[in-house]
């Protein structure tokens, strides 16, 4: 009986471990068609973009072991080291990306500083600035792709630009679709890509072995030994093998660290080894491959196929960043940085399948001009890496203050790390500065006018509620004026939105100045976003009743959670909205802003964010309240 019950328990166990395993595997395969997309695509320009003109770095075989000395230890390094070992543990409560780690070292709860000032905008930074590269990488991925038609016959170069500009329109007029119908596909599809390119470096590095030598890091040092100020700018084009690091982070959410660990050591990175070192096998014994090596690796019949696939996995890679680009805009405006937009569910299991339409047309605009514009993936990788490289310094920067204040390392232990990890940051930024005029002026233009408008708005509202709170009346005064004198009360609830939850919301004493009356039962509502991504629905609301029909509720979101003001309601005890629903009215304030040169931000700015309200989604609509049982009252306020 004893070894029976062993036996069901063994069994169970085994089950149970196999199921897991199998569901690991699942999420392992599902992020190498989100995560690794941008990586994954990253051999069909990097290594050519080494050995371009501009950068005076000779073809020769010393040259080419050296460069594939620096992409071997750059993975390792940058990627395996830096992202997947250490980055991705610095997640808060389970959510990554550079705001999420921003709001991580910089909660709004603790105490103000100089330094969490300049961490906070040394984020938004960072995020902007991931705007102006995530318009880039579609249009280089996609043209780089499609660029092998030349190789197969000079006679289609002519079609190049025009199927780029088809495949980039169809990709984000299908965007408002989702991703969940095809979504399961996008796996197995990244899954042939990188079995395609392994086989494609395998097949070389037979024909010359000797390439395996280069993971002597020797080799990346007589490198710069041999070349000089020529070396160190080839690390502009040596960082494109990299170019998708911070989606391993900002993706963690989505997939967690062991499905993208193991998905990394186990596909990505020896399938990304084997054709960089097949490339470099191929350069050895053949120098003029150099004006397209990933293609000139497959035999001339094989070129088709290969352009074809090559396509696919461009069009997944550049969904996996349109994607991060929605999933950024809508964290952004959780946490105040960005008027609120239009968001979009796509999938009814998947949280992190949104489409947002202004930012997918304002992609799709800058993608198709970036191409008509640069016109080949050689020029456009002139513009491509500042921003990302910028990006990772920042990260590096911020994830000395998680170790230090949230893990709680010694100086001694964080220091050498995090300096470590900058210095090779900082190699990378110094040599992509030298694309400023070559066109890495304009994702640095993106993101300062990003920036602009995620600081001004944070800082309009900012000063908004200052104005505002110049007007208010305390909750407790305005309750003594009810009961001092009560007014006529209209059967009904009305629900008023508030900026502050101890003091009357203007539209409220605007209303009573105006109307002698108000409903029977008020809910002052104030909402609020917290630092964390999810809150749970039994922490969503706060009630208290003041007395007279009066009562406060404070509702709580994370930065990832879509606010449902109606549905978060429900769960509290008042009749009036468990009951009946439908008799509630939400009185909201539409304000007339008016720029002034009073104290505050600079006019510039004013008038800016004056712009900026006049076109931010309405209130009603993102906090989904019915459109039936909505009152706008318009409030004049003086900035």
């Amino acid at each position: 009986m004893i070894q029976h019950s062993n036996a069901n328990a063994d069994g169970n166990s085994c089950a149970q471990s196999g199921q897991s395993a199998k569901y690991l595997a699942g999420l392992s395969l599902a992020a190498l068609g989100v995560v690794y997309g941008d990586l994954g695509t990253s051999p069909l320009y990097s290594l050519r973009e080494t050995f371009a003109h501009g950068h005076g770095v000779p073809m020769s075989p010393g040259n080419v072991m050296g460069a594939i000395s620096l992409v071997f230890w750059s993975l390792i390094l940058v990627i395996s080291i830096k992202y997947v070992t250490f980055i991705m543990r610095a997640d808060n409560r389970g959510e990554g990306g550079i705001l999420a780690l921003t709001a991580l070292v910089t909660p709004t709860s603790s105490q103000r500083n100089p330094r969490k000032g300049i961490l906070l905008l040394l984020g938004l930074f960072g995020t902007a600035l991931l705007y102006g590269d995530g318009m880039i990488t579609p249009a280089i991925s996609v043209l780089s792709a499609v660029e092998g038609l030349e190789v197969a016959t000079p006679v289609l170069s002519h079609y190049v630009i025009p199927i780029t500009i088809v495949v980039l329109i169809a990709l984000f007029c299908v965007q408002s679709h989702g991703t969940a119908a095809v979504g399961r596909v996008f796996g197995p599809l990244m899954l042939l890509w990188f079995f395609t390119i392994a086989v494609l470096g395998i097949w070389q590095i037979i024909q010359h072995p000797s390439i395996l030598a280069a993971v002597w890091p020797g080799y990346a040092v007589k490198f710069f030994l041999t070349n000089h100020w020529f070396g160190f700018l080839a690390l502009g084009s040596i960082f494109l093998v990299m170019t998708g690091g911070e989606a391993l982070y900002s993706d963690l959410g989505h997939f967690g660290r062991q499905p993208i660990r193991l998905a990394w050591f186990t596909v990505v990175f020896p399938s990304l080894l084997l054709n960089y070192f097949g490339q470099g096998a191929l350069l050895l014994r053949d120098p003029a491959a150099i004006k397209n090596p990933f293609y000139m690796m497959a035999p001339q019949s094989l070129l088709y196929p290969l352009v074809a696939i090559s396509t696919i996995a461009t069009v997944i890679a550049s969904q996996a960043l349109i994607t991060g680009a929605f999933s950024m805009t809508r964290t952004a405006a959780q946490l105040g940085y960005s008027p609120r937009v239009t968001v979009q569910h796509t999938s009814e299991t998947q949280i992190g399948q949104i489409y947002v339409p202004r930012i997918n047309w304002l992609l799709l605009v800058a993608c198709v001009g970036l191409v008509l514009g640069f016109r080949s993936s050689s020029n456009l990788a002139a513009a491509y890496g500042l921003a990302v490289t910028t990006t990772m310094v920042i990260t590096t920067l911020l994830f000395y203050f998680v170790v230090r204040q949230k893990w709680n390392w010694s100086r001694a232990r964080a220091i050498p790390l995090c300096v470590f990890f900058l210095a090779i940051d900082c190699a990378f930024w110094g040599a992509n500065l030298v694309k400023i005029p070559h066109g890495g002026w304009f994702p640095l233009l993106i993101g300062a006018a990003g920036f602009i408008i995620m600081t001004t708005w944070k800082d309009g509202r900012r000063l908004l509620r200052d104005r505002l709170r110049e007007k208010v009346l305390p909750l407790d005064e305005f309750v003594e004026q009810i009961a001092d004198n009560p007014p006529t009360r209209l059967p009904g609830t009305a629900i008023y939105l508030s900026s502050s939850p101890t003091g009357t919301p203007p539209v409220l004493a605007h209303t009573l100045t105006h109307f002698h009356a108000l409903h029977e039962e008020l809910i002052l509502l104030s909402i609020s976003t917290l630092e964390v991504p999810h809150v749970l629905d039994d922490e969503r609301a706060e009630l208290v009743t003041l007395g007279h029909g009066i009562h406060t509720v404070k509702l709580y979101y994370g930065f990832m959670d879509d606010p449902d003001v109606p549905q978060s309601l429900k769960q509290l005890n008042l009749h009036s909205l468990t009951q009946d629903p439908q008799n509630v009215t939400y009185i909201l304030g539409r304000e007339n802003l008016i720029p002034t040169r009073r104290k505050g931000i600079a006019l510039w700015r004013e008038k800016l964010f004056t712009i900026i309200s006049q076109n931010a989604r309405s209130a009603a609509d993102y906090f989904r309240l019915p459109s039936d049982q909505v009152v706008e009252v318009g409030i004049r306020i003086e900035l």
